[in-house]
C-alpha cells in the first residue's frame, strides 16, 4: 500500500539508471517536466505506468522509478490500451516519437485516439529518426536533407494536431522542450483529463536535426513567433502583447492591436472545450512565418472513455449471465455422465 501521508518528490520518481540521452537532448527537459507534473497529481506512485515503443524517447521507462513496459516498434498504443482496460485504476503514460507513433505505429495511434482510451500520449517530435542515425520521419519538413533523403525528402509531412483531431481526438496540446514551466502545466492537465490526451512536444535532436525549432526558441523573437493559448482568454501574443488573432472570412488572421481600430475585444477568445473542431484544427495548423505557432492546450472536450464502456459492458453482461463460473459452463447444455 502507498504511504498516503508522503507527498511524492521528483527524487521519488527517478530510477537508479543513468539517463543515456545525448547531452543537450530535449528528452532530458521532457522527463524533468513530467516528473514535476506527476507529483502534483496526487496519485500513488505504484499506480503510474510508463509504456514505450522503440526510439530515443522510448528509453524513458528505464529512468522512472515506476512500473514500465518497453514494447516493440510502434506498438506502445496497443500495449497501453491493454494495460488500462485490464486495470482502469492505473495512470498510463505512453512515451513515443514521431517515427514510432506516426509511421509503423500510425494505425494503433489513430485508433487509440478514436476510441478515447484514458491514457496520456506524449509525442516527442524532433522530425527525425534519432536512434537509427538520422533518417527522415513522417513529420520531417518537405525538402529536408537526411541520410535517406540526400536530395531532400519529397513527402508532405504529417501535422500531428491535424491527425489527432481528424481521428476524433478530444485532447490535444502542444509544447516545446525548452519551456519546462509550460510543459509541466500541460502534463498536469493531461494527467487529469479523462480520455486520450495527446501532447506534442517540439523537441530538439542535437545530433541529427539540431536547431530545427530555433525559429521558435530564438531569444529575441520567440514571443513574436509563438502564441500560448489559455482557455477563455483572448488570443494575444507578441513581445509587447500587441498582436492577436481574429477570424475573418472563415480564416484566421494576425492583427496588430491598435491598428485599423482593432482592440482586444475584437480578438478570438480561446475555447478549448468547443465540441466543433473547426477553430481547433485551424489553430493546430498555424505555421510560422504566416502565423505564430500555437502552444498550450488547444482542445479539451469531455467524452465517455473506451475503458469505462468496456468494463461497464462486462459488468452488465455478468449481472445477466446464467453462467457464473467454469463449472456452470461445463454443466450447461447437454451433458453426460460416463
Amino acid at each position: 500500500m502507498s504511504d498516503t501521508t508522503h507527498k511524492l518528490t521528483v527524487k521519488d520518481l527517478k530510477s537508479d539508471q543513468e539517463a543515456r540521452w545525448c547531452p543537450g537532448c530535449g528528452d532530458h527537459a521532457v522527463m524533468n517536466a513530467i516528473q514535476r507534473a506527476l507529483i502534483e497529481l496526487d496519485i500513488p506512485k505504484e499506480n503510474f505506468v510508463f509504456v514505450s515503443g522503440i526510439g530515443c524517447s522510448s528509453r524513458f521507462p528505464y529512468y522512472m522509478d515506476t512500473y514500465g513496459f518497453h514494447g516493440i516498434h510502434g506498438r506502445a498504443s496497443a500495449i497501453a490500451t491493454g494495460i488500462k482496460i485490464a486495470n482502469p485504476e492505473l495512470s498510463v503514460w505512453q512515451i513515443t516519437g514521431d517515427g514510432d507513433a506516426l509511421a509503423i505505429g500510425g494505425n494503433h495511434f489513430i485508433h487509440t485516439i478514436r476510441r478515447n482510451v484514458d491514457i496520456n500520449i506524449i509525442l516527442f517530435n524532433n522530425q527525425i529518426y534519432g536512434l537509427t542515425k538520422g533518417q527522415y520521419s513522417p513529420t520531417s519538413f518537405k525538402g529536408l536533407v537526411t541520410k535517406t533523403s540526400p536530395y531532400g525528402t519529397v513527402e508532405e509531412p504529417f501535422h500531428p494536431g491535424e491527425l489527432v483531431i481528424g481521428a476524433q481526438g478530444k485532447f490535444f496540446a502542444r509544447t516545446i522542450d525548452s519551456n519546462v514551466k509550460l510543459s509541466t502545466e500541460i502534463y498536469i492537465q493531461a494527467g487529469k483529463f479523462k480520455g486520450t490526451s495527446v501532447v506534442e512536444v517540439l523537441q530538439n535532436c542535437v545530433i541529427y536535426n539540431d536547431k530545427i525549432y530555433s525559429y521558435l526558441t530564438d531569444k529575441d523573437e520567440k514571443e513574436n513567433r509563438q502564441i500560448i493559448l489559455h482557455h477563455n482568454e483572448p488570443m494575444i501574443f507578441g513581445k509587447d502583447n500587441d498582436r492577436g488573432i481574429i477570424c475573418k472570412d472563415n480564416k484566421l488572421k494576425v492583427v496588430n492591436i491598435g491598428e485599423n481600430g482593432i482592440t482586444k475585444d475584437d480578438l478570438l477568445v480561446h475555447n478549448a472545450k468547443e465540441i466543433n473542431p473547426g477553430i481547433h484544427l485551424m489553430l493546430t495548423n498555424m505555421q510560422y512565418p504566416d502565423y505564430p505557432v500555437a502552444l498550450g492546450i488547444i482542445r479539451s472536450v469531455d467524452a465517455q472513455t473506451y475503458d469505462y464502456d468496456v468494463n461497464h459492458q462486462m459488468e452488465e453482461i455478468r449481472a445477466k449471465a446464467e453462467i457464473k463460473c467454469v463449472d456452470d459452463l461445463l454443466n450447461s447444455g447437454n451433458t453426460w455422465e460416463l
